[in-house]
This record gives C-alpha cells, sequence and structure tokens, in this order.
C-alpha cells in the first residue's frame, strides 16, 4: 500500500516513468494503479488521439511495441495500456528491447495479472533499471482486517472488529470483491460512520448471528446449543456456508488455540497468532474450556471430518450430518 502511494504521488508530481510493468497474485493494486494511470496522465482533450487500451488476448507483443513507438499528436506524451496482459505470458521476453530503449514520449502500461517476471532473467532487470517494476502481492488473511480498516479510514470511516472478521470470513482475501462491499456500504452511510455488524447484515447479506465467526465464538464459549442451532442454518445454506470451508476454519480456530498454550508470554498472543488484539480473549475464554491436551485430540479429529467433508470415505454423508459429527468430537 506504501508502494502504490509512493507511485501515485510520484505521478502528481511529475516524476512519470516511461513505462510501468505491474505484476503479482493481487490484482486490486494492478487495476487501482491501471486505473489511476489512465485517468490521469492525460487530459481528457488529449485521450481522443493519444490514449490506447489494447487487451493481451487480442494482441501481440510486437503489437504493443509498435503502438508505444508512436509519437504523440498536439500532446507532450501518449499513454498505451496493456490490460490482461498475462495472455502475453508466452512471449513477455520480447519486450526486452523496447525496455532497454523506451519511447521517451510514451507512458506504457502492462497490466500483467496473477504473474509475476523472474527475477533473475535481463529482462526484468532491464525494466526495473529504465522503468518501473511493481510487484502486488496477495495478502495473508490476518492482514486483510487493518487493510479494511485503512481503506476506510481513508474514506473517512471506521469498522468495529467483529464487521471486518466477518467480511474476511465471508469473502475471504480479494479485495476487490471487499471494496465492492465496501463501496456500496460508503453510498449508504454517512461520512464518519462505524460500521458494525449490523450494517453488514442489512446491506451485504452477511448474517451477524449465523456465521462461522459466531460459530467458532460458540464452541470456545462451550455454548453447545448455540453452536448447534449455527451449524443447523449452514445445513440449510451450503452455498454460502460451503462445508469444507467451514470446518477449514474451525480447525484453524483449534489450531491456534493449541500455539496459544504454548505461549509462555500469553502478551505476546495477537502477534505470534496473527490476530486482532480486540479476538484475543476468545481465546482465553477457549484455552480455559479446553485444555492443551483436549485441544490436540480436537486437532485430530477435525483432520478426519476435514478429510470427510472433501468426499474421502464418507460415504456421501450429508452435510449437516458432518457438521453434527465435528460438534460431537469437539465437545465430547
Amino acid at each position: 500500500m506504501d508502494e502504490v502511494t509512493r507511485i501515485v504521488n510520484d505521478i502528481k508530481q511529475g516524476n512519470i516513468k516511461p513505462f510501468y510493468f505491474l505484476m503479482g497474485e493481487e490484482p486490486y493494486y494492478i487495476d487501482k494503479l491501471t486505473e489511476y494511470i489512465e485517468q490521469n496522465i492525460l487530459t481528457e482533450e488529449e485521450k481522443g488521439f493519444n490514449q490506447m487500451v489494447l487487451y493481451g488476448k487480442d494482441v501481440t507483443v510486437e503489437d504493443v511495441v509498435a503502438n508505444a513507438k508512436r509519437y504523440p499528436m498536439m500532446a507532450d506524451r501518449q499513454v498505451v495500456i496493456v490490460k490482461e496482459a498475462q495472455e502475453l505470458s508466452r512471449t513477455i521476453e520480447k519486450f526486452e528491447s523496447y525496455f532497454e530503449n523506451p519511447q521517451p514520449t510514451t507512458v506504457l502500461v502492462i497490466a500483467y495479472k496473477y504473474k509475476t517476471l523472474d527475477k533473475r532473467k535481463k529482462v526484468t532487470k532491464t525494466a526495473e533499471k529504465n522503468g518501473l517494476v511493481f510487484e502486488s502481492k496477495k495478502l495473508y488473511e490476518n492482514q486483510v482486517g487493518d487493510w479494511i480498516k485503512r481503506v476506510l479510514s481513508g474514506r473517512q470511516y471506521a469498522i468495529d472488529p467483529k464487521a471486518a472478521a466477518m467480511l474476511v470470513e465471508f469473502l475471504g482475501t480479494d479485495l476487490s470483491k471487499i471494496n465492492n462491499e465496501l463501496e456500496k456500504l460508503a453510498i449508504i452511510l454517512p461520512k464518519g460512520s462505524t460500521i458494525t455488524p449490523q450494517h453488514i447484515e442489512e446491506n451485504i447479506g452477511i448474517s451477524k448471528d449465523y456465521n462461522v465467526f459466531e460459530l467458532r465464538k460458540a464452541i470456545g464459549e462451550r455454548d453447545q446449543l448455540k453452536a448447534y442451532k449455527i451449524a443447523a442454518y449452514f445445513a440449510q445454506n451450503p452455498k454460502d456456508n460451503p462445508l469444507v470451508m467451514t470446518v477449514g476454519l474451525v480447525f484453524g480456530f483449534f489450531t491456534q488455540l493449541l500455539q496459544y498454550h504454548g505461549l509462555k508470554d500469553k502478551n505476546q498472543a495477537a502477534k505470534v497468532l496473527k490476530v486482532n488484539p480486540y479476538f484475543i480473549k476468545d481465546y482465553e475464554i477457549a484455552a480455559r474450556n479446553y485444555p492443551m491436551r483436549k485441544v490436540s485430540a480436537i486437532v485430530a479429529a477435525l483432520r478426519d471430518v476435514d478429510v470427510k467433508s472433501k468426499g474421502v470415505g464418507a460415504n456421501s454423508l450429508p452435510a449437516d450430518d458432518l457438521l453434527k459429527e465435528m460438534l460431537v468430537k469437539i465437545f465430547n
């Protein structure tokens, strides 16, 4: 995020590179930087003759280079954007000669999603020397909550930790999907608002009471009635609550709980477990309810349930039976 801000600030100050090679597993920042350049390098009057958007599946590297070598018309520079450039992955190294001697009046943007250049190869070293190479790395799940907070803070919003956790558990690490939902909330809620689980439930459709976060909390508190109610809801709504994901997240909770038990300094729990400090109290409660030996047994049992949830040796057991089996093994 800091690097993205620096790139944008450089462009604002007129420090514009002859080409931008935007690559990596996380498409969100690649799209954002591409969009920023597309909207801000040229004036609206200049764009008609001097801005071109190409798509990797429709062109060759030679086509891109030929367009990049054109001279601008009645403007200081032209912008050539190649979207979905990963479609050119087999011949991407052909850009090397252009990177060695880029057209100074062209700003070439190559949006190379889900892939990266080999940093050992000459094409990469040449690109880094004469232009800008940006790698957009996928965030880990434990990093997404902080990302949500930063994005909302920039838009003058705050978010309840539980609401952020609900978004992460429902949408995973797909920043584009999460951002789309945040933009919807920003339309509905006035600036300065704090987004709550209630807002998430009413506007995004994620139940604040029947989600994996609440299931894990109920399990940690040994609230069997609540846990079985949530499991029954999941069984009735399998599309929104995939069994494999549910079992995986519960397994992850107990794996972290095992780590928590092993910590000599519990003050380091949030850092070691890579969770928001707000949720550490859930681990404290669960640790009192499940001794270390019991947690080890649960982790082993959940591995068996996980295999069955993926259809191995389960004799086609329905989801509700497997969820009940999981809870029985945890509580007994």
